[in-house]
């Protein structure tokens, strides 16, 4: 193959590849298309008009460049970067967690989302289950809630006591504090929205089929207890905001604003820069012209219904 036709195939591929990254982009935003017309008319009344999906999408790719540039120096200093989602259920922290780490090594930035805790986890020291998954060098953890489920829903569902939440708000600074002392990099972040909006984004659950499942119980009560958690929310707020460990409010009314107003505050946090990179050489392949390709059994192949 002469160099011009390589040059013409090869820029055919990354139309191609570009082509599959906006669709998996795509993808992703369906997730907030398939709506009652009668709940997408509610929805588009109170919130008016959004962001052209165009510059939206400029803005999160750019956005998604710098966070790899990030990671990258995130690994080459052996950096530890902790970052906690908290707020109210439907509040959008799962979105911009999602694209986040959309284009990022899973094996260098890890989701944690921790169940209810065991019968055995229970009886433990509160931070002890969160402490394994702490990151080590060239590592970072995002938090999808976090220890601050004490000061929480914990608190709010009654599954701790009055002492046990007044515990909580005595170590979790020191706890804070320690991990600042050995190095690692914490960012909280608290996404904030209205009452109506939790009930919009409630009902839109409720009457989308693919969306039923993030729909639990907690989340009902959450409704009922609206004030409850708003009360609990402003102690936790200031009772643990420190110099250390700020916390940092996003405002989450917007989704697609939301997203990129976190994504840009995460990287204004650190000072990053492009790292030294090594070139790559694609090697040749080794032909052998004693092999010959088996051919293996159809049924071992999944059918091509697409």
């Amino acid at each position: 193959m002469d160099e011009p036709e390589q040059r013409h195939q090869t820029k055919d591929w990354l139309e191609v590849e570009l082509e599959d990254t906006l669709d998996e982009d795509y993808e992703i935003e369906l997730e907030d298309a398939i709506l009652s017309m009668e709940i997408r008319k509610i929805y588009d009344r109170a919130h008016g008009e959004t962001m052209p999906r165009r510059q939206y999408f400029q803005a999160l790719l750019k956005l998604q460049a710098e966070l790899i540039k990030l990671q990258d120096w995130v690994i080459h200093h052996k950096k530890r970067v902790v970052v906690l989602f908290e707020g109210r259920d439907a509040a959008g922290k799962g979105g911009v967690i999602k694209r986040i780490t959309q284009r990022l090594n899973p094996r260098v930035v890890r989701v944690v989302a921790l169940p209810a805790p065991s019968d055995r986890e229970k009886t433990q020291w509160y931070f002890q289950r969160y402490v394994p998954h702490l990151p080590a060098g060239g590592e970072i953890v995002l938090f999808d809630r976090s220890w601050y489920n004490r000061a929480g829903v914990e608190r709010v569902m009654g599954f701790a006591n009055d002492d046990e939440v007044e515990q909580f708000f005595k170590d979790v600074p020191e706890f804070e504090r320690m991990l600042a002392r050995d190095g690692i990099l914490l960012v909280k972040y608290w996404f904030s929205i209205t009452d109506e909006e939790q009930q919009l984004r409630f009902l839109m659950r409720v009457h989308d089929p693919l969306k039923q499942w993030k729909l639990s119980p907690m989340d009902l009560q959450s409704r009922v207890r609206w004030e409850d958690y708003t009360k609990a929310k402003e102690e936790m707020l200031e009772r643990t905001n420190m110099p250390e460990a700020p916390w940092y409010i996003v405002e989450g009314n917007d989704k697609k604003r939301a997203r990129l107003n976190c994504m840009d505050h995460l990287l204004s946090l650190f000072p990053y820069e492009e790292v030294p990179d090594e070139p790559i050489d694609l090697p040749e392949r080794v032909f052998n012209e004693d092999y010959e390709r088996r051919i293996l059994p159809s049924e071992l192949y999944v059918p091509d219904k697409y």
